[in-house]
């Protein structure tokens, strides 16, 4: 049974389906037998993925940026919620494949489709927010303001449209009261940021759990209060090393289950998808060894 590709054609604000006559070159070329469907729509690659799983197929591509990975990983957890998913293959056409560069995937199209043709693997862990399943990184709070500003600001492209996004969201000052509670730990006070990595990179700059391990058996997560715009912003470059961690007002815990209650409600973005823009509460737990993904 051939392979299952699953392009989304919006990846990249399009790029994805400019590049398709490539992307299938480098799969001829790595001698990978395929069908390929092209997603609809928001969800669809969900659906799809959900179907080629219960229909057997194997491997299953994914053929676009984060959220297109994202999309089928939902897709077979749905189909088999229960073991390992997998083996995944990816062709990254995304504007900052972080999945990929986190990794240290094959960004070319032709090293990509020779690493799902070799057929090696790697398990790493996967977590759920709520109902939905990531790989990389999910957060509430700051980082999905600046995933509502990023939808908006349809003239930029690339990391330039990421850092024009996060300074417009600074520069709004949110601020939430939040209560946390982890395996070995809990808060209670004013809170401008919780991000939860699985890996370490987000945004294609932006290390936002940098001691995050996709194969630790746990979720990283950072979450502090910035009481200022300014504190706000002498944090973001800090971000790009991850620096920021050290500030006396940021905290960075690993746990296999983190619990969130807020006031008021706060938008989820979940491998760089906004996924709600009222939350009350957010449940996090790691997803232990549960992903094979095609490797070099």
């Amino acid at each position: 049974m051939p392979a299952r590709v699953i392009l989304n054609p919006y990846s990249g604000r399009w790029k994805a389906r400019a590049l398709r006559p490539q992307a299938e070159a480098a799969l001829h070329a790595a001698g990978i037998e395929y069908d390929l469907i092209e997603t609809s729509g928001p969800g669809d690659g969900i659906e799809q993925a959900r179907q080629a799983a219960l229909a057997g197929r194997s491997p299953i591509i994914a053929a676009g940026g984060d959220g297109a990975i994202g999309e089928v990983i939902n897709g077979l957890f749905a189909a088999r919620p229960q073991g390992v998913l997998g083996p995944v293959g990816i062709l990254p056409l995304g504007t900052a494949n972080d999945l990929v560069h986190n990794l240290g995937l094959p960004l070319d199209l032709v090293g990509a489709a020779q690493a799902i043709a070799g057929g090696r693997t790697r398990r790493i862990d996967l977590g759920t927010a709520n109902e939905w399943v990531f790989d990389n990184n999910s957060a509430v709070g700051l980082e999905p303001v600046v995933t509502i500003w990023n939808i908006r600001m349809v003239r930029l492209r690339g990391v330039l449209r990421y850092l024009a996004a996060a300074l417009r969201a600074i520069w709004s000052e949110p601020r939430w009261n939040m209560r946390l509670r982890w395996d070995d730990g809990a808060f209670e006070g004013p809170v401008s940021l919780v991000s939860v990595g699985n890996c370490p990179v987000t945004g294609g700059l932006f290390h936002m759990a940098p001691a995050a391990d996709p194969a630790d058996g746990k979720l990283t997560f950072v979450f502090g209060y910035a009481p200022s715009r300014w504190h706000m912003l002498a944090l973001l470059p800090r971000t790009l090393s991850g620096d920021y961690v050290n500030d006396p007002k940021m905290h960075q815990h690993h746990t296999t289950r983190l619990t969130i209650e807020t006031d008021p409600e706060t938008p989820l973005q979940v491998d760089g998808e906004l996924r709600s823009r009222s939350l009350r509460s957010v449940t996090y737990v790691c997803l232990p060894a549960r992903l094979d993904l095609l490797v070099p």
